[in-house]
């Protein structure tokens, strides 16, 4: 028999830490992320945290629409999500969220679209229309190379061009007309566990799956926030409750058909790009054969 003595440091307490690990769904599609700004605690935890804010009142809506492909015979339901703040300041802004698991010229443009129409929204605060201040949040299911951290904040300053110095006045036309943007990359997620931020991104992290499909993974840290407490049980809900995951399957599913019809679409816009461009390489070599027969007729001439 063999005895084990374990000496803990008098500053740790045990009774704060739950080190149980449990499966969750991975909330980068639409009807689990949904799951998880329904929960008053965790939205405003998920967005206090990157804004570096204390929310003090929160309302999502999710903003529906569903991308129909008639000859595909294919419809696909999606989610963007808008939330009014009020911060612990007495501001309110507009948070836009974005999820985007691939990589797609067209949702570009559909961001910007987006944001567009948003920019024309009134809001009502208070049975009052006001026009907010915006800020964008994107979550992306790929990678940007240019940036490697998993976490950016794009923020504007107010510089004197004069006297060349950086001012701290807002200004509240400004604020209404510009706005910061926070990009979530989950695929650059590390095992990082310190910080308020760490612990708010480890929910994303893209490792630890348990199936081929990569909706449900293993989550390797401890639940000691109540925030990451509540938002774990309402992955772990969402990711073995029979009927949500197979809303999750099918999301999937569909997203899948709707790149593999880009990626063909892609295929042959490059094959028609080729042979435009081979088209006018013979164009341009027939030119200058003819350039050439030219210039040697004009050197008879001149010689005659």
């Amino acid at each position: 028999m063999i005895f084990i003595k374990i000496k803990f440091k008098k500053n740790i307490h045990l009774h704060t830490l739950n080190l149980k690990k449990v499966v969750i769904a991975n909330p980068i599609y639409d009807v689990v992320f949904k799951k998880l700004m329904e929960s008053d605690k965790v939205a405003k935890f998920f967005i206090g945290t990157l804004l570096e804010q204390n929310i003090e009142n929160i309302e999502v809506k999710p903003q529906e629409f569903t991308y129909v492909d008639e000859l595909a015979g294919i419809a696909i339901f999606r989610l963007d999500f808008i939330a009014t703040v009020k911060t612990q300041t007495g501001e309110y802004k507009k948070i836009l969220i974005e999820i985007q698991k691939a990589r797609n010229q067209i949702d570009l443009m559909r961001f910007r679209n987006y944001l567009a129409e948003q920019y024309k929204k009134e809001d009502t605060i208070k049975e009052e229309k006001i026009v907010l201040p915006i800020t964008t949040i994107y979550i992306l299911g790929f990678t940007l190379p240019e940036v490697e951290t998993p976490c950016l904040k794009v923020e504007r300053n107010y510089k004197d061009l004069i006297n060349q110095t950086t001012l701290s006045q807002k200004c509240e036309f400004i604020e209404k007309l510009t706005h910061d943007s926070f990009i979530v990359q989950v695929n650059r997620i590390t095992n990082r566990y310190q910080t308020r931020l760490d612990k708010l991104l480890s929910i994303f992290e893209q490792t630890n799956f348990v199936d081929d499909k990569k909706i449900i993974k293993q989550f390797n840290h401890p639940t000691d926030l109540e925030e990451i407490k509540e938002a774990t049980n309402i992955l772990n809900y969402t990711g073995t409750d029979p009927e949500e995951k197979k809303k999750i399957e099918t999301e999937q599913e569909a997203w899948r058909t709707v790149n593999a019809m880009f990626e063909n679409e892609k295929k042959e816009f490059l094959k028609l790009i080729s042979e435009k461009n081979q088209a006018l390489s013979e164009k341009d070599q027939a030119l200058s054969e003819k350039d050439k027969l030219i210039e040697q007729l004009l050197k008879k001439i001149n010689q005659k």
